[in-house]
């Protein structure tokens, strides 16, 4: 790539990958959703409307709009609209709860919202809410609902807004993104992604993935498009290219095998459970999963036995990545060329890591021994919105800190020896105990409570609660159960339950979850 070309590339803003692909490729097909098919010329001009349509509620520059949707051609069209429109994208979990959309809606000050109808009832209940000044509904399919008041149907709205003769100017320095994240404090952070570190990170993937192929490639997106891998990785990483997307609106074996037989997709994205899936059903292989050129693993350690089988099955390539929400999120990848697996592979271009000392950052470790892994780069977040003070402690000359564990060979390819101290990662999701924590707290009969992730074939992880009741008190996991359910996004949910007298503390009477962590290995 010469200067010139480089230079072009980091100065490129997410819109301006969709109107290159636009422009290259008009009518071929963008997205395919349930034999629904939209060409990239028309995606564009929805994206148009859909920003015409914001403006026209006073959304400016800097403003933020959420989406709160399951996979849906709306969300890549609401996405994009917000981008074109000059706002910033607020990424929310359908599966939150009314606690949770609360906290995110008034943290993040957002003025609109794009949400599936069956969620509207959880929204209403968030406080923040009344602040909206519109919620732009999606029912899927397409019902012509009239809504009333605050609320109007997707299609109107975009029907009813003109195809702007102007657009919004946009810096690549601008933020694109709010990615909300977890934290040791257990107040969730929104990592402010902006377009250039978005844009750079697509271009940076879809060049591991092969880059441009003679024929267009077609991928399958299967993971959650509000979670930063599948934004970044399977949505943007596609329209770089002028890939098809091929979009379900979650992950269902049947469903997933039925469409590779209908679309072919070349490309897929995905995590270590739905490779275990799919490697586990008896009749795989009669599906076509032969299709698949090339299957990107991340968000959990996949086995290397897992990843010999589907590739037995498939015929393609599995290659595993490293990441996280703060690099928006891919650092690391196993080349196609020159695979190790079980590392993470080789940094990115552009990109730089090192190994240092934990308890001395400044001292750099040489191969092979053990520290934190830090990164710098073109994907490395501005920072988190509106928190200096954790911007400065994750984000030291111009490092980031990942506080993963990891050594690295001398052939320049790294490995993850621990994940963040106390993260959970639970069917691909990261789950952080202080979240569960506070709720069980809740709870009139807890008197204390501590969670660790345990081993699990099929999730990788499934959250398990040790509780402490009150004096006089009998909890059962049912009930327990039944009360996390209401507070809680169903991912977050202890899976397991354990009632003891006491909890293993130290001296000064902090819970000893490491103590926990050891004693259940040990069952294992």
């Amino acid at each position: 790539m010469t200067t010139t070309e480089e230079q072009n590339l980091l100065n490129l803003t997410l819109p301006g990958f969709l109107e290159q692909a636009c422009k290259r490729f008009p009518v071929r097909t963008a997205i395919h959703f349930k034999g629904l098919e939209l060409d990239y010329q028309t995606l564009w001009v929805y994206a148009n409307r859909f920003a015409a349509g914001l403006s026209g509620l006073g959304i400016e520059k800097g403003d933020r709009v959420a989406i709160m949707l399951p996979n849906c051609p709306q969300y890549v069209v609401a996405y994009y609209g917000i981008l074109l429109a000059g706002g910033i994208v607020v990424q929310l979990n359908p599966m939150s709860v009314e606690r949770e959309i609360d906290y995110f809606l008034s943290d993040s000050g957002t003025k609109a919202m794009v949400v599936f109808a069956p969620l509207l009832p959880k929204v209403a209940g968030a406080p923040s809410s009344a602040n909206l000044v519109k919620k732009i509904v999606v029912d899927l399919p397409p019902t012509g609902t009239v809504y009333e008041g605050d609320a109007v149907g997707f299609e109107a709205f975009v029907a009813g807004a003109p195809i702007p003769t102007s657009q919004v100017e946009i810096s690549p320095e601008d933020v694109a993104v709010l990615q909300y994240t977890g934290g040791t404090t257990g107040r969730s952070k929104g990592a402010m992604l902006t377009h250039r570190n978005i844009a750079v990170n697509a271009y940076q993937t879809y060049v591991v993935m092969g880059g441009e192929q003679k024929e267009q490639d077609r991928f399958l997106v299967v993971l959650p498009l509000f979670h930063v891998y599948g934004m970044t990785v399977a949505m943007n990483a596609g329209i770089v290219g002028g890939s098809q997307l091929v979009i379900l609106p979650r992950f269902d074996l049947e469903e997933t095998l039925n469409t590779i037989r209908e679309t072919r997709p070349t490309i897929f994205p995905g995590v270590p459970t739905m490779y275990v899936a799919i490697n586990s059903h008896p009749k795989a292989e009669e599906y076509g999963i032969s299709s698949i050129r090339i299957c990107v693993s991340g968000s959990a350690p996949i086995p290397v036995e897992v990843i010999k089988e589907f590739e037995a099955k498939t015929g393609g390539t599995m290659i595993e990545g490293y990441g996280l929400s703060e690099a928006s999120p891919v650092t690391h990848f196993n080349p196609l060329e020159k695979r190790k697996p079980g590392s993470i592979g080789s940094t990115l271009v552009y990109t730089e890591a090192k190994i240092v000392d934990v308890s001395d950052r400044t001292k750099e470790l040489p191969p092979y021994e053990a520290g934190e892994l830090l990164i710098r780069g073109p994907q490395v977040m501005k920072g988190y919105w509106n928190m200096p003070e954790e911007t400065a402690e994750t984000i030291q000359d111009g490092w980031l800190h990942t506080g993963d564990i990891a050594r690295r060979d001398e052939d320049g390819y790294y490995y993850i020896l621990d994940r963040k101290k106390d993260m959970i990662i639970a069917g691909g999701f990261n789950v952080y105990p202080r979240d569960v924590e506070e709720v069980l707290y809740q709870h009139p009969a807890v008197q204390e409570a501590v969670v660790i992730g345990v081993p699990d074939e099929y999730r990788g992880e499934n959250v398990k609660a040790f509780l402490v009741p009150k004096p006089g008190v009998t909890l059962t996991e049912q009930e327990m159960s039944v009360f996390c359910r209401e507070k809680l996004a169903a991912y977050k949910v202890p899976r397991i339950f354990e009632f003891r007298s006491e909890l293993p503390k130290t001296a000064v009477g902090k819970i000893l979850r490491r103590t926990l962590r050891e004693e259940e290995f040990k069952r294992v």
